[in-house]
């Protein structure tokens, strides 16, 4: 592709991102599915116009997008709210992890697509989009929901489990030859991890003193450097660069310049993950989406299965209503970023053909289907209630964890309105 070429096709992607998303937008449905739907009507396997013929022109700035959306992501880390939570928080999160990790792992498996490829389906079904599960909460008017502070703990547990079990996954589909060289790559993965993850528990102050500066242009220089730099590293070895940014961000999460990185980092982060999902799109055939819907609407359907039993065990953790529980199933079904990193995992190993369009399918039914079912709430919360499942709550009783209160959501600042805070952590 010529010089020309390719600002052509960058323009072209990001306006027609924009185009889509703006239309998207006024009938309610989040960005994610969207930037996709834009790279699939662009690319070559649909009739019409053809922005990029070969979806690898784009591979740089993918990774790029990748590479900030985990930054940015772990600069919303905070370890802090998980220790808030407590053991109940610990408890539904897990129960969370364990029903739709191990359905997934087990919908795998019955499809026989193969063992590596089962383990990448677990983590694309067990693992909801942070991004849209935060846009459904702000566009329904729910952040100050009693029941929210769950639902944003449960992103928080699922983001730990993310980092770990990509490092573990990655030796695992590179098809690294017998026992000895996956121990020793997975060993070498944690290790990296480790080192990062002790930097983030008492190395703060001293990079904070390194990365302090007022003038923001040598700061945006300078995290943007020290992300993209150990992402190479992290690949080098054998960590997901998109963990090592994540990482990165965690750690400056917690200097002085943290809220100002944030800031800064936001519209970069928008633009380049809008190139990351409109590139996956690029690399899907319609065509073969046909071939997968069968296993799809299974996967759909069982994930909606997994995360209603999910939310009844949190509703009696928590003894809440019908409408808490409904609500927790509903707003925690999307999915979108996590599991288009592992695809393109799945790409770059060279598995089942399949595994592209399976995903890519998936998140776009669930990216939609998610914030519609969560829109209406109400009618499984009296379905839940004719069945019995949960008892309405009694007038004049609140429990603690459903009365309203002015204590921060997982992730929110001092003194911050809630809407901002979920702002930070919204889609792309």
């Amino acid at each position: 592709m010529g010089h020309a070429d390719t600002l052509l096709a960058m323009g072209g992607a990001f306006v027609a991102a924009a185009v889509l998303a703006r239309l998207g937008r006024r009938i309610g449905l989040p960005t994610i599915p969207l930037f996709m739907l834009a790279g699939i009507l662009l690319g070559p396997h649909t009739p019409g116009p053809v922005l990029v013929r070969d979806a690898h022109d784009f591979e740089m700035l993918s990774a790029l997008g990748l590479v900030l959306l985990l930054f940015y992501l772990g600069l919303e880390f905070q370890l802090d709210d998980l220790r808030a939570g407590g053991r109940r928080l610990l408890a539904a999160g897990g129960v969370y992890l364990l029903l739709n990790v191990g359905a997934g792992l087990g919908f795998g498996f019955a499809l026989g697509w193969g063992v590596r490829e089962a383990l990448v389906l677990a983590g694309v079904l067990g693992i909801s989009s942070s991004a849209i599960v935060t846009k459904v909460l702000v566009d329904s008017g729910r952040i100050g929901h009693p029941e929210t502070r769950l639902i944003l703990g449960v992103t928080v547990v699922e983001d730990i489990f993310l980092a770990l079990y990509l490092a573990a996954l990655q030796p695992v589909i590179s098809g690294a030859e017998g026992m000895g060289e996956t121990i020793l790559q997975a060993a070498k993965a944690f290790g990296f991890l480790l080192v990062l993850a002790i930097a983030a528990r008492y190395g703060t102050r001293l990079i904070g003193r390194l990365i302090a500066v007022r003038d923001n242009e040598l700061l945006v220089i300078s995290f943007l450097g020290a992300a993209i730099l150990v992402a190479g590293v992290s690949e080098v070895l054998g960590v997901v660069d998109a963990i090592g940014a994540f990482m990165v961000g965690l750690i400056l999460a917690g200097t002085p310049s943290g809220p100002r990185i944030r800031r800064l980092v936001h519209p970069l982060r928008d633009a380049f993950a809008a190139i990351f999902f409109l590139a996956f799109g690029l690399a899907i055939n319609p065509a073969d989406l046909v071939s997968v819907a069968g296993p799809v609407a299974a996967a759909v359907a069982l994930t909606i299965a997994m995360n209603v039993i999910a939310g009844l065990f949190a509703a009696r953790l928590y003894r809440y209503g019908p409408g808490p529980t409904a609500n927790i199933a509903t707003t925690l079904l999307g999915r979108g970023e996590f599991a288009l990193i592992l695809a393109a995992m799945a790409a770059t190993a060279g598995l089942d053909g399949r595994l592209a369009p399976f995903i890519a399918s998936y998140v776009l039914v669930l990216a939609v289907l998610g914030p519609i079912l969560a829109g209406r709430a109400h009618l499984p919360a009296r379905v839940l209630e004719a069945a019995g499942a949960v008892r309405p709550r009694r007038r004049g009783r609140t429990s603690r964890e459903e009365r309203p209160s002015d204590d921060r959501e997982p992730g929110l600042q001092d003194d911050e309105p809630a809407e901002a805070a979920a702002a930070r952590s919204g889609t792309p």
